[in-house]
């Protein structure tokens, strides 16, 4: 009787064992070996793809915010006196140009990069910027102060550009009349012209701001 009670505990015990569920049959802690070590089950495969939110999407470099492209004068973030390839550069009269270059590679020997911030622009261009600029400070009057005519414009004809960072134009306040280079007004220390004379007498005195310019009261 003993030797069948012991064979019927035996069979319910498998019993029990064989309803618990599959990952139960793993090694657990209690039942290893020396050396031997639990592996955790892999993950399924099955999971779903983790979705990427959708991006907002950009202009294309050579498109300027207000519609204007780089072929209107518009001119890209880190452009230099050196890029051909970008019309506010390379529409540039050949003698400022010249000058500019000139001044980029010898400011560049004391560690300072010219950047073009805007060059040579085309009539539609310059006068889109001088609806902004009337839009901004409320008049035409105030606006002449910032912006000119696409008629007097000197970025339109080719004869101006503006420069940046302020680590430029600083080095440009001390060295550019070697080079012809010259700060135009007062109120825009980033606009230069070319004053040929500046290498020998310096530049010339400093407009206010254009409104006191001869040249733009054509």
């Amino acid at each position: 009787m003993v030797v069948v009670g012991a064979i019927a505990a035996f069979a319910v015990a498998r019993g029990v064992q064989s309803l618990a569920p599959s990952s139960a049959t793993a090694t657990s802690p209690a039942t290893l070996r020396p050396g031997e070590q639990v592996v955790a089950p892999l993950p399924s495969t099955d999971a779903a793809p983790v979705e990427v939110p959708p991006t907002e999407p950009r202009l294309p470099r050579s498109v300027g915010g207000d519609g204007h492209g780089e072929a209107d004068g518009a001119v890209p973030d880190g452009t230099t006196v050196f890029d051909d390839d970008v019309p506010g550069v390379a529409n540039l009269d050949p003698t400022l140009l010249a000058a500019l270059r000139r001044a980029a590679t010898d400011a560049r020997r004391d560690g300072v990069e010219l950047h073009v911030d805007s060059g040579w622009r085309s009539a539609a261009y310059q006068e889109r910027l001088l609806q902004q600029a009337i839009s901004k400070y409320g008049s035409a009057r105030e606006a002449a102060r910032w912006v000119a005519t696409p008629e007097t414009s000197l970025h339109v004809s080719g004869d101006a550009v503006d420069l940046g960072p302020s680590r430029a134009t600083s080095w440009l306040s001390h060295h550019g009349a070697a080079y012809g280079l010259c700060q135009i007004y007062r109120n825009e220390p980033w606009h230069y012209e070319l004053r040929p004379d500046a290498a020998a007498h310096g530049c010339p005195a400093k407009y206010a701001d254009p409104t006191h310019d001869p040249r733009m009261q054509q």
